[in-house]
């Protein structure tokens, strides 16, 4: 555990990225391969199941401390995070216990508190706390918390994993694709070079990720080397048929068998051994539905025929990634559409190709672009006609030129405090448009101001709170914010009839008054 410890105290201290792939590489070297496996777990973003509740932790770190509860939530309030408070307020103890790897504490330690009562797993608790010093009792608290979440992405640690290996980052980056188990033979089989990804059918590849282009259009060069799509507004997946066999990932990297009968049906008429990267959507003929339809197909793993019938699909693909077994993905984009295009020729209708949205300038291009919302869809996605189909997001062939959001001035009615770090910062806000004569909530936001803009309305919401509900504040309706969002639909669940995706904050309109904020009859209008 001290290595983990070691190795978590640095990446979370760490502001460097060779920094951070250098301790990387040597934590990996020098760990055996199944706390190595464990570590690698945790760092790509898996948590153990929750051991015990806060207030269960609270109660305990009372019993050790001595310290009053009112003092104990004072102090979670002020640090922010609940395993940095249970640290803090426990004893340094005077002899620590023999030090032993990640795999022990987890599989051995950890995970058996489960089966426990409050009684027994709280004493076994006490007596982890009592035999580590400060670093891994911090990394204990984190893993038993479920909150070890560190500066590093899946691209970081597959850089020093391929380091360690000896491999491309690509290679390990489709390896670990479909999710990694945390066991010594898995974490020896990703860095095996001689391993064989062909005898496991469902494997996807790591999706190739646009960057958002931030500068003008023209700086692209010639809009001849480049072909533009249309952004849809779906579920981005890839579509696997090998040996037979059928798989839907999305990408999330979860497993979407089931969900869409009608695909999975249309997806075996196509030959064998191919591997589409597509988009899947709720179609309205002769356009995509909003996405609030399709989420009704998501969370249903055997969807009725009714819920079929009524929520048609669609799946737009415009991209070959494998063909009779055989990686495409090193091929230019132009050679890879020749042969998607050849092998959905005569597929169903469900399966389409994402068709080339054609232009002869930017110019051009540009007032198409302005149009793609009467299309239903989110903008253009341009990309280098030469370019090969990579893994990530690595910037400069692939561009989302998304349409500008849509945006009103709402009035701040109601605010709550963040978690982490800002859990003693008022930052999560509830913003409200007129109806006739009364406000009414119609987002949610907690993105968008500045450190110094949230500490000085932090401040302000203290002073004018005109109720509380647990740990909502209501305060006075005095500020308008400019919010931005991608679409508006109607919504029953909403006291306003309507919910707006993706709302985020562009500007505190200091310069308007409650009274010139937009009303409902605004943002229903927005959405015609």
């Amino acid at each position: 555990m001290r290595e983990f410890a070691e190795l978590y105290r640095a990446l979370d201290e760490s502001t460097g990225t060779l920094d951070k792939i250098a301790g990387l590489t040597q934590y990996f070297r020098a760990a055996s391969p199944v706390n190595a496996a464990w570590a690698l777990h945790f760092l790509l973003g898996g948590k153990l199941s929750r051991i015990a509740s806060g207030t269960e932790l609270r109660a305990l770190i009372g019993q050790v401390s001595s310290l009053q509860a009112w003092l104990i939530d004072d102090s979670y309030a002020h640090v922010g995070d609940l395993a940095e408070t249970l640290t803090l307020l426990h004893p340094e103890p005077e002899h620590l216990s023999p030090d032993v790897g990640l795999a022990v504490w987890v599989e051995q330690r950890i995970n058996p508190l489960k089966k426990l009562d409050a009684q027994a797993r709280g004493a076994c608790i006490q007596t982890h706390w009592a035999g580590l010093g400060r670093a891994q009792r911090f990394a204990y608290n984190k893993l038993l918390t479920g909150a070890l979440r560190v500066g590093v992405s899946q691209g970081l640690a597959v850089r020093a994993l391929a380091e360690c290996a000896g491999l491309p980052t690509d290679t390990i980056a489709h390896r670990l694709m479909g999710g990694f188990s945390p066991t010594a033979e898995a974490f020896a089989r990703l860095l095996d070079p001689a391993l064989d990804l062909s005898l496991n059918h469902s494997r996807p590849y790591p999706f190739f990720l646009a960057s958002p282009l931030e500068n003008p259009i023209e700086s692209l060069g010639d809009s001849s080397e480049w072909a533009a799509e249309w952004k849809w507004d779906g579920i981005r997946a890839q579509l696997i048929k090998r040996q037979g066999e059928i798989a839907l990932w999305s990408r999330g990297e979860e497993r979407l068998d089931g969900r869409f009968p009608e695909l999975e049906a249309a997806l075996l008429k196509l030959p064998d051994d191919v591997v589409l990267d597509a988009e899947i959507l709720a179609w309205d003929e002769p356009l995509p539905a909003p996405f609030a339809l399709l989420q009704k197909r998501i969370g249903k793993l055997k969807p009725s025929a009714k819920l079929i019938q009524s929520t048609p699909l669609r799946c737009m693909a415009y991209d070959l990634l494998e063909l009779n077994g055989i990686d495409l993905r090193a091929l230019s984009y132009d050679q890879r559409r020749a042969h998607l295009a050849t092998v959905l020729a005569h597929a169903p209708a469900t399966i389409g190709v994402s068709s080339i949205v054609k232009s002869s300038s930017w110019s051009e291009l540009q007032v198409l672009r302005d149009g793609a919302r009467a299309r239903r869809v989110e903008g253009l996605i341009l990309k280098r006609r030469s370019s090969p189909y990579q893994a990530g997001r690595k910037r400069g062939d692939w561009w989302k030129w998304k349409l500008e959001p849509l945006t009103i001035d709402a009035v701040l009615i109601y605010a709550q405090a963040g978690h982490g770090r800002r859990a003693n910062l008022y930052t999560d806000y509830t913003f409200a448009l007129w109806d006739a004569e009364r406000l009414v909530p119609v987002a949610k936001a907690y993105s968008g101001l500045t450190d110094q803009e949230i500490v000085k309305l932090d401040q302000w919401i203290r002073k004018n709170t005109l109720e509380r509900f647990g740990p909502v504040r209501s305060v006075t309706a005095y500020h308008v914010f400019e919010l931005g969002f991608e679409a508006i639909n109607a919504s029953t669940r909403h006291k306003s009839g309507v919910a707006v995706r993706f709302p985020r904050i562009l500007r505190w309109r200091t310069d308007k008054t409650v009274a010139q904020a937009n009303t409902l009859a605004d943002l229903k209008a927005l959405a015609q």
